[in-house]
Order: structure tokens, then sequence, then C-alpha cells
């Protein structure tokens, strides 16, 4: 179907962010557990600069360097991850919010290592700050689809093929009201949706309008929608649920005549 392909650009798709990690390092003096006081403020800086509501937990790790036994050294890293989170406990974060505290004691270095040996021996002096960030769910943008769903959101747009009027014409054919009567089912199962009805026209040069041939008026894109409005509402669909506007021609899908004579709908309310 040509609408359908000149559509495209306008289905709905979905973007998901996956759970993060964000990590902040500060290093100790060779030997020492000390944490200064400009590196307490540091880790507190970063922490509070996240939004805390998208913050699902903190992690401390501490590490030393390849220098000295796996007991010294496995107590020395535990007591640098002590040290930060105390820093971070007087400092406002919540405790319960930091579930793990962890020394990993000694890192060996690659044997092929030279060059930066002492620059490689001083970062594995640090602790790691571990903030796990919440993930965050699917967003669902506004699309158009075909039929009704129950993940509809709020600006989804719904084009049904088979509801097309006559030229002129408000009435609505036999083919029209079969696939109405199954809207309307559908929409007795998803009964939170609100939504507009939009009438349209198609090729009407002198106006926006055309005239409806049995008021003779120009309101042909208005009794569209209301025609339909009417029909959903005879067939027990609460017309709190409903609004019905006539577009007249300004929204043509540049498909054919007949495309532009038909009813969408647009959801307005979940």
């Amino acid at each position: 179907m040509k609408y359908r392909m000149l559509c495209l650009l306008l289905i709905t798709f979905q973007w998901l962010q996956a759970q993060e990690e964000i990590v902040k390092s500060v290093y100790f003096k060779f030997d020492s557990d000390v944490l200064e006081q400009t590196q307490a403020e540091a880790l507190l800086k970063f922490v509070k600069e996240i939004d805390s509501t998208t913050v699902e937990s903190i992690q401390i790790y501490g590490y030393c360097d390849d220098f000295g036994k796996d007991v010294y050294n496995l107590k020395l890293s535990t007591n640098r991850a002590d040290k930060a989170k105390k820093a971070l406990i007087a400092g406002g974060v919540k405790n319960k919010i930091i579930v793990t505290i962890e020394g990993k004691g000694r890192i060996l270095i690659d044997d092929d290592i030279l060059d930066d040996l002492p620059d490689v021996r001083k970062k594995n002096r640090r602790v790691d700050v571990v903030v796990k960030m919440k993930e965050i769910p699917p967003v669902k943008l506004p699309g158009l689809h075909y039929e009704l769903a129950a993940d509809m959101v709020v600006g989804d747009r719904i084009y049904l093929e088979q509801i097309v009027f006559e030229r002129g014409s408000s009435q609505l054919t036999a083919k029209s009201k079969v696939v109405l009567e199954k809207l309307a089912a559908q929409l007795l199962k998803f009964k939170n949706l609100c939504f507009e009805i939009q009438g349209h026209v198609c090729c009407t040069p002198h106006s926006n309008e055309a005239v409806d041939k049995k008021t003779k008026k120009r309101e042909l894109s208005k009794n569209r929608a209301l025609t339909v409005f009417n029909f959903l509402k005879n067939k027990k669909i609460d017309p709190r649920r409903m609004t019905h506007k006539g577009y007249g021609n300004t929204k043509s899908l540049k498909a054919g005549q007949a495309m532009d004579r038909r009813v969408e709908f647009l959801i307005t309310k979940i």
C-alpha cells in the first residue's frame, strides 16, 4: 500500500538506555590509607552531582600495588575502601545505598610493563567508587498504527484503510461499518483510551473544506468525523472518551483522492 510506504518515517520506535556504571577513582600514597580532605570532597562532589533518583547503588572497591604480602595488602585495600565510605556518609550520602565495601588487595603487574612501572603502581593504589544507575525503561514514542493495541501512547495515530467515503458523502459504506464494528469491540476492551476522531476530504481547489452533498454545506470533513462519532456512540462507546473534528483538505496523504476521503484517530489520553 502506497500510504504505508509514504509513512515509514512515522512508525513508532523505541529507545532503551542500558544500565550504566559511573566510576570515580581516588589515589593514595604508598602504604597509606589516609584519604585527604581534597579527595574526600572530590568523591562527595562526584556523587552529589548525579541525580539521586537515577542511582540504584554505590559500590566501593579498594586496591593496592604489588608490593608487600597478600594479607597486609588485603587489609590496606579494605581500609582504603572503608575510608571512602565514611567520607561519603559524613557528607550526607545514605548508608543504605552503599551496598558494597570491599578490599581487593594488590593488583599484579604484567611482566612486559617496564617503562611506566612507577606510574602503573601509583594508579593501582586507589579506591574506585562505582555508581550503578537505574535502568531506564523503554520510551515508546508516538507513531502511526493500523489497529488499536494495549500499549498505545498519547499522540499515536490510527489509520484504518477500510474506513473511506464516497465523493462528497459523509455516509459510511457497508465496508466501513464492518471495520468500525471491530473497532468498537476493541475500544470496549481498551477502556482507558481517549481519542479524537479526525475527518478529512480530498481535492477542494477553492476552499479547505468540501460540500457535504446531503446538507449542501461546506462541512464534509466535520460531518465525516461526526458520523463516526455517532456510530461508535451507538455501539456503547462512552462519548466522554471521544472528540471529533474536521480538518478539511489540510492533511492530505498525497497518495490519491480515495485515501484523503478518510477518518483517522488520534490518541489524546491514556
